[in-house]
């Protein structure tokens, strides 16, 4: 069996948990069957039965505009192309809108089984529109004309395959398949290092509050910067955050931040994506992480911060809430969520609630310990790439068999 992964990120362009989720798949599958991935990006290699093939968005396409939806422009491109290169596979699998449309043609012209893994959900992110400009409409056209056409539909939590149905009510639902992300737990542990802390000014004699990921409206980074005035005097915040969507929200971070600084100058924003060693300090080493995101079909971050034994303070809000466990490892905060956006119908009082459960573990470094022994407990028992391997290459199997009948 030979499946091909499509997908817009892979090593080294990795910038969100979907391209997390594919390197570690593609890696875990290529120990039992063929596997190619596709991406965007210059990778070229063959390593065993892993084969990865990256290819450019056909940039003529939508050269001499620099209008927001280039990039949907450049998306549909690059789909159409990769059908020229992908004549060998049995079974296509795509992760995103960004290659939705590679398995909807796959399935057409090849006639091969399609996989769709949905990481997110385009009705369930409006504030794309920010990002993709009218290039929403099309990002969200080709999410629906593949989930719609796909064999079998990849659910990341039972959250997701909720929204899956709110969001495209026509789909069986028998078509979708609940598969959790997974953590590399031989890469992912505790560790005392803090050669990195050091690095980037961390304090590692002094708590700190970690935040790590794009600058977006879904991971509600900006809900944690105003929550940072209410948090102890002086307390650390360490922010891994860059990509911002547009150049907007990247003026409003920086404008927050600012302002949070002139209350407590301890803030630190580390404006790049750091490596995976440097983050595993970081993890390591902090007092509490916080994953305040509106909008979650899982949250891999909090993944990786319990495998590094760190507690979590998270939002309550869709695959998170299979992922942290309140009061075990660690607190979930709820909030009232706009039914179209998914923003806090309240935002300062999500700050405030936010603050108060970071306060209270700060406060208390032995519940904080506990949570965080609880949480490396945790992912050890339900969260291993093995498993979630073994699944997905049982599913390509049954949908493989089912064609040939």
């Amino acid at each position: 069996m030979r499946v091909g992964l499509m997908t817009r990120e892979y090593p080294p362009n990795v910038y969100g948990g979907a391209g997390v989720h594919v390197e570690y798949l593609s890696r875990e599958l290529a120990k039992k069957i063929e596997v190619e991935v596709h991406c965007w990006g210059d990778q070229y290699s063959d390593e065993g039965k892993l084969h990865v093939r990256g290819e450019q968005p056909w940039s003529r396409i939508s050269q001499g505009t620099e209008e927001k939806f280039k990039t949907a422009l450049e998306t549909f491109s690059l789909n159409l192309a990769q059908m020229t290169s992908i004549a060998s596979i049995d079974i296509v699998h795509t992760h995103t809108w960004y290659v939705a449309m590679a398995g909807f043609l796959a399935k057409k012209l090849y006639r091969i089984p399609f996989v769709l893994t949905t990481h997110s959900l385009e009705p369930l992110r409006a504030w794309k529109s920010e990002q993709l400009g009218s290039g929403y409409a099309m990002s969200s056209w080709m999410e629906r004309t593949a989930i719609l056409d796909a064999d079998a539909v990849i659910a990341v939590s039972q959250g997701t395959k909720a929204d899956i149905l709110r969001a495209y009510p026509e789909i069986d639902p028998e078509l979708i398949h609940v598969i959790y992300n997974g953590i590399d737990l031989n890469q992912y542990q505790k560790t005392p290092d803090t050669t990195a802390l050091l690095e980037y000014g961390v304090d590692p004699s002094q708590p700190y509050v970690l935040f790590v990921g794009r600058i977006t409206r879904q991971k509600g980074v900006t809900h944690l910067v105003d929550a940072i005035p209410h948090l102890p005097p002086r307390t650390q915040v360490v922010l891994c955050a860059g990509a911002p969507d547009t150049p907007e929200i990247a003026a409003e971070m920086r404008e927050k931040v600012e302002r949070a600084r002139a209350v407590n100058p301890r803030v630190i924003w580390i404006e790049k994506m750091l490596s995976k060693p440097e983050m595993i300090q970081l993890y390591s080493n902090c007092s509490v992480f916080c994953c305040p995101s509106v909008y979650e079909p899982f949250g891999i971050i909090n993944l990786e911060a319990m495998a590094c034994q760190a507690p979590v303070v998270a939002s309550a809000t869709g695959g998170i809430l299979e992922v942290v466990v309140d009061g075990v490892t660690g607190y979930l905060v709820p909030f009232d969520q706009d039914p179209v956006t998914s923003f806090p119908l309240h935002p300062d009082a999500f700050s405030r609630d936010l603050a108060q459960k970071l306060s209270a573990l700060l406060a208390d470094p032995d519940k904080a310990r506990r949570f965080g022994e609880a949480g490396r407990k945790r992912v050890e028992e339900k969260f291993s790439w093995t498993a979630i391997a073994d699944r997905t290459i049982e599913l390509y199997r049954e949908l493989i068999e089912m064609q040939k009948r």
